[in-house]
């Protein structure tokens, strides 16, 4: 009897480590062509037979300087970077955007992301998840991405843009740029979901400024608020072991948004 279980344990550990070698191999660079001479490279995570594919913007300044391999210089603990294997377990095409060919030095996205070339090479990387998958395409960002995510979405025409986007640690005010609820956010006519955490310390992101936002919002079809409470809050408030990063909650917030999104 015990020479059985253990035999089984051997198999299901066989069977865990195939999984994640599978996993870890679906992992892979794309660079595409997006404004004249500008390439957009992208890490992409590629589950089979996909339900909806999330395109994530990291936030701060944007520069994760992926590799051909795939590693990055900068922002593996980024709360979208780091999580990115969650939501490519539930089923989603993963597509992690880096700053563009012709912003791989500093400030990279810094004063870049409310520009029409941003919204012009997210419009490329769009067309080409759907043409790698014929599902549904969110914009997800997080804190500096979450200005990213907003402008793109206010920015494109419908049938350019995308069917949904996330906003998580929304940028809610900002002494060197247009916040997200500064923008015309009458214009976003696809469904919307604010994740906020109610303890976030950083100064852009007071959870006391999120009934603003969710007022703007009133052109969505759908929108909602998910918020969290506990976790991890360890160093910077604006940085990503904070709570300002759902440090301790990522597999629940991970969870919990593609529910959302992958709701009808």
């Amino acid at each position: 009897m015990n020479r059985l279980l253990g035999n089984a344990v051997g198999a299901l550990l066989l069977a865990v480590l195939v999984h994640g070698a599978n996993a870890q191999a679906a992992e892979r660079v794309v660079d595409i062509p997006t404004r004249p001479g500008v390439t957009q490279r992208l890490l992409i995570l590629a589950p089979q037979d996909p339900k909806a594919t999330v395109i994530l913007f990291a936030g701060g300044h944007g520069g994760l300087q992926v590799a051909p391999n795939g590693s990055l210089k900068w922002g593996e603990g980024n709360f979208l970077v780091r999580t990115r294997q969650l939501f490519a377990d539930q089923g989603l095409l993963v597509v992690v955007v880096d700053a563009p060919s012709d912003r791989q030095s500093a400030p990279f996205l810094g004063g870049f992301r409310q520009k029409p070339e941003h919204a012009a090479d997210i419009k490329a990387v769009i067309a080409w998840a759907r043409a790698q998958a014929t599902v549904p395409v969110w914009l997800v960002g997080t804190s500096r991405g979450t200005q990213s995510a907003a402008f793109i979405a206010t920015a494109l025409e419908k049938t350019e843009g995308p069917d949904g986007l996330v906003l998580t640690s929304t940028i809610l005010s900002d002494d060197k740029g247009r916040p997200v609820p500064a923008m015309p956010l009458g214009k976003v006519r696809i469904p919307v979901l604010v994740v906020h955490h109610e303890q976030d310390g950083c100064s852009h992101c007071a959870f006391s400024d999120i009934p603003a936002l969710m007022g703007k919002l009133g052109e969505a079809p759908r929108k909602q608020l998910l918020s969290f409470t506990g976790g991890e809050n360890r160093g910077d408030p604006c940085e990503a072991r904070a709570y300002h990063g759902f440090n301790g909650l990522e597999r629940d917030v991970v969870a919990q948004t593609v529910r959302w999104i992958l709701a009808k």
